[in-house]
């Protein structure tokens, strides 16, 4: 697939899903990104800001089957991946999938169940497959686990573990939408006459695969993968972190960065394209110092004060002349 046509789709995808979501255009795009970089995304906000919604709407627009399971403190691991049931029929146990057996499987409220049936995405999110009643099954792809978190202050919440955390390659918060994209989300609402806010398919399945792979082909100067490198290593030693990211943050920041470039249909990756990724990669991935955290520094904040330090590369990537 040419970058053009993958940017056109790309455009399509997050038209449609603007109608519905208002006033989230930049965690839209990351969130689309991700999906294309073949990663999973955490929605951390607020209560009633659209983060169920979005997942929703974007796994419409992009044709995946999808299915939510609401996350709560009696949750089972079986409740998600599925167990044996005894058929009185053949008089033999036979196994029902559970819901994360989807191409877009929404854990919503993910931090309202305990750390043993978090732990039951683990899997699935790093390998594709889901192991239960001793066998091991492989999850069709494409395969994406969207989840839904409300701010640990929430009474009733459990803190997701850091490899849980890890496992998503994007953490993303919308925020309360400005004076009037809040009254355009009731304009709406009157307009439709239904709460149902459903949205037309723009790709199907094998479409989003075919976008996947076209982001495989996008070309990553030396440069660029040097910088990402570094900004992940300056989080290690900022004096506000305790633990900073591991090495799947900086592949992440490199994935992440080559969907941003089809998605501007360019065929390959700037260092803007890692700047626009940084925060919404990195930040989940930091662990505050004790001190830090009691004074209010944010993860987020954190990686600002690392891309003002680390030097932007002034990379003129290989192909540019062909596409700039």
């Amino acid at each position: 697939m040419e970058p053009a046509q993958a940017a056109r789709i790309g455009r399509e995808v997050l038209g449609t899903t603007g109608t519905v979501v208002v006033g989230a255009a930049q965690p839209l795009r990351l969130a689309l990104a991700a999906v294309l970089a073949g990663g999973h995304v955490l929605f951390e906000d607020l209560p009633g800001l659209g983060k169920t919604l979005a997942a929703k709407t974007l796994a419409q627009a992009l044709g995946l089957d999808f299915r939510r399971l609401q996350f709560t403190p009696d949750l089972l691991p079986s409740d998600v991946t599925g167990s044996s049931i005894f058929n009185p029929a053949t008089r033999e146990f036979e196994f029902r999938p559970g819901p994360i057996f989807a191409g877009l499987f929404l854990a919503d409220e993910i931090n309202r169940t305990s750390p043993k049936t978090q732990s039951a995405l683990l899997e699935a999110m790093a390998e594709g497959q889901v192991s239960a009643e001793g066998t091991t099954l492989l999850l069709r792809r494409p395969f994406h686990v969207f989840a839904t978190s409300n701010p640990i202050e929430f009474e009733g919440t459990y803190p997701l573990p850091e490899a849980q955390l890890d496992r998503f390659m994007v953490r993303l918060r919308f925020g309360y939408p400005g004076p009037g994209g809040e009254q355009d989300i009731i304009a709406r609402r009157i307009g439709r006459r239904r709460d149902a806010t459903d949205v037309e398919s723009v790709i199907t399945a094998e479409g989003l695969l075919a976008l996947q792979a076209a982001v495989e082909t996008v070309d990553v100067d030396d440069d660029v993968i040097d910088y990402a490198v570094r900004l992940t290593g300056a989080t290690r030693t900022h004096p506000a972190i305790d633990v900073g990211a591991s090495p799947r943050g900086s592949q992440a920041l490199v994935l992440l960065g080559r969907a941003l470039a089809v998605l501007d249909g360019r065929s390959f990756v700037l260092p803007e394209d890692v700047k626009e990724s940084a925060v919404a990669v990195l930040a989940h991935r930091l662990t505050l110092t004790p001190s830090s955290w009691a004074q209010g520094v944010s993860t987020e904040r954190v990686v600002q004060d690392v891309l003002a330090e680390v030097p932007t590369p002034s990379t003129v990537p290989r192909d540019q002349g062909q596409h700039g």
